[in-house]
């Protein structure tokens, strides 16, 4: 892991500190590696703007004696900066995570940088497509290519966001030893969560279709979805296309890969799924996470809970 040019700012003492905490979060926690990114440029700033403002390079035994007036110094100088309150509110998340790792190691009390506060922010909720609005983008997303393997597998890869709700490194992230499709997929996502995915027969068609036109062999220990020659096929390839598609059926910009999944677990909790079922499909951790797609539908919810409750 290489850290950028605010390194140079920070002690040897402090750089080998984060090193080992990154370390440990991608080796013990099963942290994803952009995860790990975002949070080694996190506390690389924040260690650089403490020696900045204290003039002199901060040891381990510095950072045990930073104050409130730091903290808030800090936060200051990265809302000057353009810093949004969520990506904020993220990078105080990763420095409050190293300073608990620190302490515990080093023996302080970490009570100054823990008790900051996060700045308060709107979540924004997902923005899932309707039913027919989703059916509409796996039959644009066809089109979209004149060569038949390549709209056959970026179908085969969209179906597989809708109709199991996949992320998109999950379904790009699956090999070939998963084809055939079986009634279930065994799937890792994020932190190593492991989890079983119902595989609707849809999906199962649209990879055997995909992998009867490519002209790639399929091996057990590549890739499933292939780009044109013969690599990992990129999102960014599945982003294109989606964009492409929003333009020709006039969606917002909010229809991405990524609404597909949220379209998947909204489309079930309208059908009657319960959300805890839903949670273990989409592979939260959180029941907190899942419920975000209640508000989705609202009104929906009322109607089923004023035609079903015994009292309504």
């Amino acid at each position: 892991m290489s850290l950028s040019a605010d390194s140079t700012l920070i002690s040897p003492a402090c750089r080998d500190a984060l090193q080992l905490w990154l370390q440990g979060l991608s080796a013990l926690d099963g942290a994803a590696r952009n995860t790990i990114t975002a949070y080694q440029g996190d506390l690389t700033g924040f260690l650089a703007f403490m020696t900045r403002h204290s003039g002199a390079p901060q040891g381990l035994g510095a950072l045990a004696r930073i104050t409130t007036s730091d903290m808030r110094s800090w936060m200051a100088q990265e809302r000057n900066s353009g810093t949004g309150p969520r990506s904020l509110a993220r990078k105080l998340s990763a420095v409050k995570s190293f300073y608990r790792w620190l302490a515990e190691r080093e023996s302080f009390e970490p009570t100054a940088v823990l008790a900051a506060r996060a700045p308060k922010f709107q979540k924004k909720l997902p923005r899932p497509l309707g039913e027919e609005a989703a059916r509409a983008v796996i039959e644009t997303v066809e089109l979209q290519s004149t060569t038949d393997w390549v709209s056959a597998r970026d179908v085969a890869v969209v179906t597989l966001l809708y109709g199991c709700g996949l992320r998109i490194s999950e379904a790009l992230g699956l090999t070939g030893k998963a084809a055939p499709l079986p009634a279930s997929l065994r799937i890792l996502g994020k932190g190593g969560k492991e989890r079983l995915v119902p595989v609707i027969p849809a999906a199962r068609d649209a990879v055997q279709r995909y992998l009867a036109l490519s002209p790639h062999p399929q091996e057990d220990d590549k890739p499933l979805f292939r780009g044109v020659r013969g690599g990992a096929l990129n999102p960014r390839q599945i982003q294109g296309v989606m964009a492409q598609v929003r333009a020709q059926l006039g969606l917002p910009a909010s229809a991405t890969p990524h609404a597909l999944r949220h379209s998947f677990a909204t489309h079930l909790l309208e059908a009657g799924g319960d959300l805890r079922s839903i949670q273990e499909l989409l592979g939260h951790a959180s029941l907190s996470t899942t419920q975000a797609y209640t508000a989705v539908d609202t009104a929906h919810l009322m109607a089923v809970y004023n035609r079903s409750h015994p009292k309504a």
